[in-house]
């Protein structure tokens, strides 16, 4: 009886010369194999898609090693400033740091802003950095479609760390928290009005939260914000058993703080793995992109396919018209293509 050879290893072998250069390239870390990779991901083409998931699929066995941050905040927090200065602070530890920045893209084109690598140049300079600008495209909430394929592959290159910096509005917050191990929000300094303000959705995510700028004058302001976070974390029930939110200061300006922040990171990872928590939460993301990669894809077949795109099209009219429910209209397209694999295997209507 012949047994089907692992995927890895039937994917692997159809990687092509140029594929083979560059995964050995990335594999001895080289930056510029590392970006082009990641642009070969990003394509919407589909000859592009299917290279880009059998380089990636042959790197899975080097990747997972890595601390993957998520950093998010409202605008004028000073995340890339912080970003600029922590990442310098853990460098000097010896850690190797990639930056994922999902830009705001332009609604013409879907090209990204870039100016995050700008205001990091003093990180960008660095040979032990990557840092990788991503326009956020039509992605909910701003966070780039391939942003999790892109964190496999800077694990690849060998980076210890990886952030992913969010645009920090709408649900990019939630989207970001399904990548990483770790959600890091960081706030400005600010009165009760703005804590109000603040949804309770992005705190209950957080598994650490930093006030920035604290310092000079807004020092005292800073210190107000903390007690009143730190307050407002009391209420909620806690994400993990073993983990409580932690609220710290610091001060990306001056580097205040920013040695204790990556000691509460370490200790975040220790009490994690101790617990089972750290690979029961990336089973749990890996699940969770493969439904979002199944929406997609069939989105995708549904919208663009021949067969099907007449009727989508026609019904998709008639919801604009108001003349059908939406969730009706869904089932009337699903239920044109899956009938005979529900009478195949059996499975409930």
């Amino acid at each position: 009886m012949t047994t089907q050879p692992p995927v890895s290893s039937a994917i692997s072998d159809e990687l092509n010369a140029p594929l083979q250069e560059l995964r050995e390239k990335i594999l001895a870390g080289e930056r510029a194999a590392l970006a082009q990779a990641i642009t070969l991901s990003e394509s919407s083409r589909a000859d592009h898609r299917r290279q880009a998931e059998n380089l990636i699929q042959s790197l899975l066995p080097h990747t997972g090693q890595s601390i993957r941050i998520g950093i998010s905040g409202p605008p004028g927090t000073g995340k890339s400033t912080f970003i600029n200065k922590f990442g310098l602070a853990i460098m000097q530890q010896g850690q190797r740091l990639a930056v994922l920045a999902v830009d705001p893209s332009s609604q013409r084109d879907s090209g990204a802003i870039l100016a995050d690598k700008t205001r990091m140049l003093e990180l960008s300079q660095q040979p032990s950095s990557f840092i990788r600008p991503s326009p956020s495209g039509k992605n909910l909430g701003g966070v780039a479609r391939y942003t999790q394929e892109a964190i496999l592959l800077c694990e690849a290159a060998g980076y210890d760390v990886v952030m992913v910096e969010t645009v920090g509005v709408g649900q990019s917050e939630t989207m970001v928290a399904e990548i990483t191990d770790l959600f890091l929000l960081l706030l400005p300094p600010a009165g009760g009005d703005e804590l109000q303000g603040m949804k309770r959705g992005i705190l209950e995510l957080a598994d650490i939260i930093l006030v920035n700028k604290a310092d000079g004058n807004l020092l005292p302001f800073a210190e107000q914000t903390a007690d009143e976070y730190l307050r407002a974390i009391n209420l909620f029930y806690p994400r993990y058993a073993d983990w409580k939110t932690d609220v710290a200061l610091c001060s990306a300006m001056t580097g205040k703080g920013l040695n204790e922040v990556w000691q509460k990171i370490q200790q975040f990872v220790a009490v994690m793995k101790k617990a089972g928590a750290w690979q029961q939460r990336r089973s749990r993301q890996r699940e969770y992109w493969l439904d979002k990669e199944l929406q997609e894809q069939l989105l995708t077949i549904f919208q663009h396919d021949p067969a099907f795109s007449g009727l989508v099209k026609e019904i998709h009219q008639q919801v604009g018209e108001g003349g059908v429910l939406p969730s009706l209209a869904a089932r009337q397209i699903i239920a044109a293509v899956l009938p005979p694999l529900l009478i195949s295997k059996k499975l409930p209507k």
